[in-house]
């Protein structure tokens, strides 16, 4: 439901709003009776404007204070739910009456009263039921609200004040401001926001509250000195805040004639010849009135004091001051005149002024030149186009002489293209006509005068004015043929390339010029046809495209038009807009290990797209600058130091290439350096430890009985560690007793053992890799003791000490295809067979220095082996595998 308001409270939700109940009280009794209600009741209300739907208005029980318990219970009603019932709801079973529309407006519900404070909606409300039957009389006064401004019915107001007005003049300004609003919140005031220090305003109240502005005139008018006065007129009304309206006051300024003629000049001394021809302009008079219209109107006329014999000669026009010869004179003709002119003007004393004309003498009367134009002419000028063609005729001139008794010469006088010439057909008729071209360009205007002269000296001119007709006979002209533009790229969109400007001599539209691409230029540049300013829509790449070349177009509007072409450069500056760029962002190179020190790796291959200093490359290593190096200027990758795969097999690094630009761009690339292996170190007998160790080998053992083995390693991958085994030298009772494997070092016993074959035997074993180009070995002395026991083992270890007698076989071991250390790192072959197929076919110089290495290390080995053969190792001494895998002993090679 809506909130109640009463006479001493307010809506909570609409404080601004006051809500006034105002209650005429019914007849009251104790007792409701139905005696009581057939009396008809009258309450009065008084709502804001403004209020929105579900307001209380009131309630009819309450404000007519009747019973709340009836029986039967009391029922409530509109009894017409017209224009009310827009409005206000009743509640039937309350008598709670609320209002019902959006929003209480009160211009719209009393449009009648505009203007006017009484706003009153009358509502009639049924009691029932019959018993207690009642007819209420409501009236809802609605207050206004000031929620309207002043309007006036007129964009621009006018008003009209004669320039004579005087100080105090009232004058009604039509069209005054309306306002829907009533009472205090109408229109209350106007001003002006600009007085000029000549007006000001008065607002006068009629009867029924209408306030109109009036325009009074505090100061002198002058319309000659300010024919119009512009400001704005503001109504105000007295609502609180006030709310204003405007519309623009136009003040005009009506002349009233308050100036009269007055002459330009006081004296005019004419002199004219005796034979002047009746009709000739003698000369001309002129006043001036600064008023309008039919004030500013002048009449000339003589003075009475002008003699009648002066009037008969010459003629006054009254409009246009005009002084003509109206008679022919003759040598009785009066020689001196007098005028006297009088201009008039609308209720004005007449301005006064005097022309004084000679007339002298002539013996005869000069020759007269009648001209007969060819050409276009009209009010003695002559129109030719600058295209017309040599000799083009421009008018015949007959001479008339008046007293036919003397020859008359004819002449042309002035510069120009023209001559004169007598046409010989007719007597006294002379041909003008041009000699040369004519151009406009050079001269437009051209004054000559066909001259008649008597025997008698006197002349005649006729003055002739040719003015030249443009033709478009010139085609624009570039100010400059090639324009050369420079942009940075990535420009702008529509950015500003420059302003073509062309010239052309023709006039009017013939060198009004228009500017056009031409047929070549690319789509995204744009040439504005009026100014003819360059532009380009779309941004420009240099790494794309540098340099731009097509034609432009200057045309003007002639008929048929003519144009000219310039061409323009653009040059698209670089812009440090792109990072240098790798050819991979993950270079590999292979290379042998022991290669020399700041030998060539390989080249690090980077490009930058831009131009200058800003595709200037600088390369550098981010890690591994210790031992590697880089060429900026080449790309070339160089190790400071000999590599040694044994120590590091492979290194990874990171090269950034930098810019010259500002600010650089820079990127990185991974560089994965993986080293081949070169065959430098030979195998490494860890078994048996020393030439002197030996092994006792009991004679019941079998035939194909493992024996002992050998047990090398090699530090190389690969071929290069794929090691053979096999017994090259043999000494005891009977050496070919025992077999070796090639693959694995096994050494085993290949027949039974005999008495006889009792005693010491010396095994010499060569351990051999499959290195390339050449491979290398070790040898060990194998020490094996063919009895039951060991008796005395001094007698053994002193048979070792003696050097043994074994002659070297030529044979070479059996190639093993796969490695026969167990511990061994496996690595597949075919790939590193490929590998150094690829790396010798490239590099013949490389493959010749390591053949180079590899032999000089040979002969350093060969040179061991002959100085000494054992190596003395206890033997008994145990041996820890995992120590020789930290550090391997080494044995003397062969």
């Amino acid at each position: 439901m809506g909130q109640q308001a009463s006479p001493t409270s307010t809506s909570l939700s609409h404080v601004q709003h006051f809500l006034f109940v105002c209650l005429i009280v019914p007849l009251s009794g104790p007792a409701i009776s139905s005696a009581s209600y057939s009396t008809a009741s009258e309450l009065l209300y008084m709502l804001h404007e403004g209020l929105p739907k579900g307001i209380l208005v009131g309630n009819i029980v309450r404000d007519l204070q009747l019973g709340l318990f009836t029986d039967p219970p009391l029922s409530f009603s509109l009894a017409s739910k017209g224009l009310s019932g827009k409005y206000v709801t009743l509640d039937n079973s309350t008598g709670e009456l609320y209002t019902s529309a959006e929003e209480l407006d009160r211009e719209a519900l009393c449009p009648q009263n505009l203007g006017i404070q009484d706003c009153v909606l009358l509502l009639d409300i049924i009691i029932l039921p019959q018993e207690y039957f009642r007819l209420i009389k409501v009236k809802i006064a609605i207050i206004d609200v000031n929620d309207n401004a002043p309007v006036f019915p007129v964009a621009q107001i006018y008003i009209t004040v004669p320039e004579n007005a005087p100080v105090n003049t009232r004058l009604v300004i039509e069209h005054p401001a309306y306002d829907p609003d009533g009472g205090l919140n109408g229109v209350q005031t106007y001003r002006l926001v600009d007085y000029y220090g000549v007006f000001t305003l008065d607002v006068e109240e009629n009867e029924s509250g209408e306030r109109t502005p009036y325009l009074i005139i505090m100061g002198t008018l002058d319309r000659e000195v300010k024919s119009e006065y512009k400001t704005i007129i503001i109504a105000e009304d007295g609502g609180n805040p006030p709310l204003v309206g405007s519309a623009t006051l136009s003040i005009l300024i009506s002349d009233v004639n308050d100036n009269c003629p007055q002459f330009t000049e006081s004296t005019i001394n004419v002199t004219i010849p005796g034979n002047s021809s009746i009709g000739m302009k003698v000369t001309t008079v002129r006043a001036v009135d600064v008023d309008l219209g039919s004030n500013a109107m002048i009449t000339y006329v003589f003075s009475e004091r002008v003699p009648q014999s002066s009037k008969e000669i010459f003629y006054l026009d009254e409009n246009t001051g005009v002084i003509k010869l109206f008679k022919r004179v003759d040598g009785n003709t009066i020689q001196q005149h007098k005028l006297t002119i009088l201009a008039n003007g609308p209720g004005c004393i007449p301005a006064v002024m005097s022309v004084f004309i000679s007339i002298i003498k002539v013996a005869l009367r000069p020759p007269e030149v009648v001209p007969r134009y060819i050409a276009n002419e009209e009010n003695g000028i002559v129109y030719l186009k600058e295209l017309e063609p040599i000799n083009s005729p421009i008018a015949f001139f007959t001479i008339k002489d008046p007293d036919g008794k003397y020859k008359v010469n004819c002449y042309l006088e002035g510069e120009g293209p023209f001559r004169l010439t007598a046409y010989k057909t007719y007597t006294n008729e002379y041909l003008l006509e041009t000699t040369n071209t004519l151009d406009y360009e050079v001269k437009r205007t051209y004054n000559i005068s066909v001259v008649a002269i008597s025997l008698d000296g006197s002349k005649v001119r006729k003055l002739i004015q040719v003015y030249i007709l443009d033709d478009n006979d010139n085609a624009p002209v570039f100010t400059q043929p090639t324009v050369e533009v420079t942009i940075e790229e990535n420009n702008q969109v529509n950015a500003f390339l420059a302003k073509l400007h062309a010239t052309d001599a023709d006039s009017g539209e013939r060198g009004q010029v228009s500017y056009f691409l031409g047929p070549d230029a690319p789509a995204y540049f744009s040439l504005d046809k009026q100014t003819g300013i360059l532009t380009v829509t779309t941004m420009l790449d240099r790494e794309e495209k540098e340099k731009y070349r097509f034609t432009v177009k200057a045309r003007d509007s002639g008929k048929p038009p003519r144009e000219s072409v310039a061409t323009v450069h653009i040059t698209v500056l670089d812009k440090n807009d792109n990072s240098p760029r790798f050819i991979s962002k993950d270079f590999s190179f292979f290379v042998p290990e022991n290669f020399p020190g700041f030998g060539e790796i390989g080249v690090i291959s980077v490009t930058d797209a831009d131009s200058g200093q800003n595709g200037w490359v600088a390369l550098s290593i981010l890690n591994g600058s210790d031992i590697f190096v880089i060429d900026t200027g080449k790309g070339l990758l160089r190790a400071k130091v000999s590599l040694d795969r044994e120590q590091q097999s492979s290194y990874i690094l990171w090269v950034e290439a930098t810019d010259g630009g500002d600010p650089t761009l820079s990127s990185t690339a991974k560089i994965t350096i993986l080293l081949l292996d070169v065959n430098d170190n030979p195998p490494l007998v860890l078994f048996p430890q020393s030439n002197m160790s030996y092994l006792l080998v009991l004679p019941s053992t079998l035939p194909g009985s493992p024996v002992t083995e050998v047990y090398a390693v090699d530090k190389d991958t690969g071929m290069n560690a794929v090691i053979a085994y096999s017994i090259i030298g043999r000494r005891g009772p009977r050496p070919e007793s025992f077999r070796i494997d090639s693959k694995t070092g096994n050494i085993t016993l290949e027949e039974a053992l005999m008495r006889d074959d009792y005693g010491l035997y010396r095994l010499l074993v060569k351990v051999t890799d499959h290195g390339y180009p050449e491979p290398l070995f070790s040898t060990v002395m194998v020490n094996l003791f063919v009895n039951d026991t060991v008796s005395n083992e001094s007698y053994i270890e002193s048979l070792l000490r003696k050097d043994p007698d074994i002659n070297i076989e030529e044979k070479e071991p059996q190639i093993a295809i796969e490695p026969t250390h167990k511990k061994m790192e496996t690595d597949s072959c075919v790939p590193t067979l490929v590998t150094l197929s690829i790396f010798c076919l490239g590099s013949v110089i490389l493959v010749t220095l390591m053949a180079m290495y590899i032999c000089l290390r040979k002969g350093k080995k060969d040179h061991r082996i002959n100085e000494n053969l054992e190596v003395q190792i206890p033997l008994n001494g145990k041996i820890d595998f995992h120590l020789l895998d930290k550090k391997p002993i080494e044995i003397s090679n062969i």
